[in-house]
């Protein structure tokens, strides 16, 4: 299970600073669609980490029986 966890928190980080860094990079150049992208970052931040609880809450829900016979 720990492996899953590492794998879920790694692609919550490289999604969170990508999406901090796609705004970023807008804002210095100045493009007309900053705010969108600030926003997206925003909902981003909330909403991926809820999904990755989700899915391993969900991952231990199936594979509960794998965790009891070992």
């Amino acid at each position: 299970m720990s492996k899953v966890k590492r794998v879920a928190a790694i692609i919550a980080i490289i999604l969170i600073v990508s999406m901090y860094l796609v705004s970023f990079v807008s804002a210095i150049f100045a493009k007309e669609n900053a705010y969108g992208l600030f926003m997206a970052s925003i909902f981003c931040t909330v909403v991926i980490p809820i999904m990755m609880y989700l899915f391993i809450w969900v991952y231990k829900m199936v594979h509960k029986k794998d965790e009891t016979e070992e």
